[in-house]
């Protein structure tokens, strides 16, 4: 809780950008995983996209194996059809590729039949949907993907800079693959509401982005005189500074969404809603993530060549490491040279006088130097230095160290008669 409470009063940051390599690495691992998956295990489309024909009936305590035994008498190929036996319900969900009319009645009266269906025309529900319908829906939802990503990416070149829309553009991809893989790796079948539920997560993937890309802009303007942050770190401390945010979004995202797949689907059965909510889940956390940890220290990656970027980073560096000189200089000043000014130079001090010697080298007394016990540079006898201020003598009242004492007090250029 001392963690949390930190992080909610900014006293907590976190380096996303100098550890970048580590978070490319889990990217990089996490986007292998999904590929691998989406190549050689595919995916379970829905009746939508591959086209064919769905029984529902009423199970009336029949099995799977009865299933596809009628499947088989009918000359249907159990490996391309899908049985589920819905518990809550008590039915059977059958899912073949596309059948003629005759084979769709002859096995609709099949189930009726052997699963003594009363009303077959009633309690068995048949849904036929044609291959070319189901591959037209998948182009056309492609390309409406392919149009949302380059309006996207025109409107961040606009808004921002290319390479901002460049980062986005990658974290997009990287949500998409994460998602679509966690999809081909559970099984769940792709339908209609899996390409809105995409489609929806994409736009808050790019919400969040957005928002981190547009406080490392405010963080980095006028930064071509600055020297006092490199373009990483004010880009890293932007992230630290939306960073309760992106996590109160996501979080408050992420219950509802999470009520819908474990509760709705998981305990209540609703099989519908696993569809949406799994696309949701995934993709909301997954496009948390690449916000903080993919596409910011991608784009530092891209900002990093440029000549601006290059001469600013420079100049801070050479002001550190001239504040870092003189440091070192005052504290070696201070411990081997006690008489010397602090801040000033070793070469240029003045000595102090040598508090065991009578006389100085120039023939003074001591006494006569001005700042012997403060430190102060030393004053030359007879300059008018204001020592009256300090505890000394005025200079009108010193006495020579050269005149006789016949001749103190007697004003100078004068004889006495």
């Amino acid at each position: 809780m001392s963690l949390i409470g930190r992080l909610y009063r900014s006293e907590f940051s976190v380096d996303f950008v100098g550890r970048r390599r580590v978070w490319y690495i889990v990217s990089g691992v996490l986007i292998t995983i999904c590929a691998l998956s989406m190549i050689f295990r595919g995916f379970s489309l829905g009746i939508e996209f591959s086209g064919g024909a769905v029984f529902q009936f009423p199970s009336n305590g029949g099995t799977v194996e009865q299933v596809d035994s009628l499947l088989s008498k009918n000359g249907i190929d159990t490996s391309d059809s899908v049985v589920q036996q819905l518990e809550t319900s008590r039915q059977f969900r059958v899912q073949t590729p596309t059948l003629t009319d005759q084979q769709t009645e002859a096995l609709q009266k099949d189930f009726a039949t052997n699963f003594h269906v009363a009303n077959p025309d009633e309690d068995i529900a048949v849904s036929t949907v044609g291959s070319s319908w189901g591959s037209t829906i998948t182009s056309k939802a492609i390309q409406g993907l392919i149009v949302f990503l380059v309006l996207v990416m025109i409107y961040l070149s606009i808004r921002f800079e290319w390479k901002m829309a460049a980062a986005a553009m990658a974290a997009l991809i990287h949500d998409l693959i994460v998602t679509m893989g966690v999809y081909s790796l559970v099984g769940f079948e792709v339908t209609p509401s899996t390409v809105i539920a995409v489609l929806t997560i994409l736009g808050f993937s790019l919400y969040d982005t957005v928002v981190v890309f547009d406080r490392v802009r405010e963080n980095t303007a006028g930064m071509a005189t600055s020297s006092r942050r490199t373009y990483a770190e004010a880009t890293n401390d932007a992230l630290n500074e939306t960073l309760v945010r992106s996590l109160n979004t996501s979080l408050i995202a992420l219950i509802p969404v999470a009520s819908l797949l474990f509760v709705g689907a998981g305990l209540l059965g609703a099989g519908t809603l696993k569809d949406l909510a799994l696309a949701q889940f995934v993709g909301i956390a997954s496009g948390t993530y690449s916000s903080l940890f993919f596409a910011t220290p991608l784009l530092v990656d891209l900002k990093r060549g440029e000549p601006a970027v290059k001469a600013l980073d420079a100049r801070v560096l050479r002001a550190r490491a001239s504040a870092a000189r003189a440091a070192k200089t005052t504290e070696s000043g201070g411990a081997g040279r006690p008489a010397a000014r602090r801040g000033a130079d070793p070469e240029t001090a003045v000595p102090l006088a040598d508090p065991d010697s009578d006389r100085r080298d120039d023939g003074r007394d001591p006494a006569d130097t001005v700042g012997i016990a403060t430190g102060m540079r030393t004053a030359p006898a007879g300059a008018a230095s204001g020592a009256a201020g300090r505890g000394g003598m005025p200079s009108a009242q010193r006495r020579a160290p050269n005149r006789k004492p016949s001749q103190r007090g007697r004003p100078s250029g004068k004889k006495r008669r």
